[in-house]
């Protein structure tokens, strides 16, 4: 399984370190909030510097206060300064509290915001000049943008009908967070692979991210994760996508169970369509630690390690 975890410390060094131990144990990738650091591109930077295979991505940027100009060159930048393939961008359009109380921008209109930001997003990490006027982003980009030195792939946080055909349009796919099993397999996978069939574009990618603890109480393991995510029930953008997956909880749609069943609903979440699982591990009981290594080793036994790069002449 291509297994990830998410990224975040206190300080750079320590990004470091726990992008190194991951490298070493074998997961996939790690994948950090748009608050670690005040801005994750830079530790993710320096970590891809001190480590050889290990993806390193956002979960998620967000559109609305940076000009899609503007993140294609912070991305070239800290992918450059990586100096390997390895960083992808997840971007999302984020929510509305967030967009009009925090930021005092208008959330009129998302999806056709995200739309115009991902078409001139991927065409500039792609290298081209982009010459684009929409109705709320524009650029022209000639003589403004960085070269493309390392591919910047970009996953769009896409939940929604619209924002799940612009992830297959353009961007490489998506990366979710509280979607359950049932999402995935019958509203996200069959939306983002026709819309990316219909485009000529290759199947795309389906980073699929839920809570998960490794414990045998579940009613006490998911009482643990009532108290770590319970926020999220009250974002309409997570709550409907658990609708669809039929769970009425942050709780409800976390993986929860002893080694056995949670191996069985990783599984699930690859039958269902994700091709990358991003696991927030939930430490239960007196012992948080404990529980978290717990979680730790099994997600370590099943995962794929990372394909390190060939070493040049």
């Amino acid at each position: 399984m291509r297994i990830g975890l998410t990224g975040g410390a206190a300080t750079p060094d320590k990004i470091v370190e726990q992008a190194k131990r991951a490298e070493a144990d074998g997961f996939a990738s790690l994948w950090y909030a748009s608050i670690v650091t005040g801005d994750p591109l830079a530790p993710m930077a320096v970590a891809g510097r001190e480590t050889s295979a290990i993806e390193l991505g956002t979960a998620v940027l967000q559109t609305y206060p940076c000009h899609p100009l503007l993140q294609a060159n912070r991305a070239v930048s800290a992918a450059a300064t990586m100096g390997r393939p390895g960083l992808t961008i997840g971007i999302g359009p984020s929510h509305e509290p967030m967009v009009r109380d925090v930021y005092g921008m208008s959330y009129d209109r998302p999806g056709r915001s995200t739309e115009e930001y991902i078409r001139i997003l991927t065409a500039l990490l792609r290298g081209e000049d982009v010459d684009f006027r929409g109705e709320d982003w524009s650029t022209r980009s000639s003589g403004r943008m960085a070269p493309v030195a390392e591919p910047v792939p970009v996953l769009l946080s896409a939940l929604s009908p619209r924002l799940l055909r612009v992830a297959g349009q353009y961007a490489d796919g998506t990366i979710l967070w509280m979607a359950p099993v049932k999402a995935v397999g019958e509203h996200i996978a069959p939306r983002i692979h026709a819309a990316a069939s219909a485009a000529g574009r290759p199947a795309p990618r389906i980073v699929a991210g839920l809570p998960v603890a490794v414990h045998d109480d579940v009613p006490e393991a998911r009482e643990a994760v009532a108290a770590t995510a319970g926020a999220y029930a009250g974002m309409p953008n997570y709550r409907r996508v658990m609708d669809i997956g039929g769970a009425s909880s942050p709780a409800e749609a976390a993986l929860v169970g002893d080694e056995t069943s949670v191996r069985k609903q990783l599984q699930s979440l690859l039958d269902a369509g994700a091709t990358d699982i991003w696991v927030n591990i939930v430490g239960v009981g007196p012992d948080r630690a404990a529980s978290r290594r717990r979680t730790r080793d099994l997600l370590r036994e099943l995962a794929t390690p990372p394909v390190r790069r060939e070493a040049g002449p």
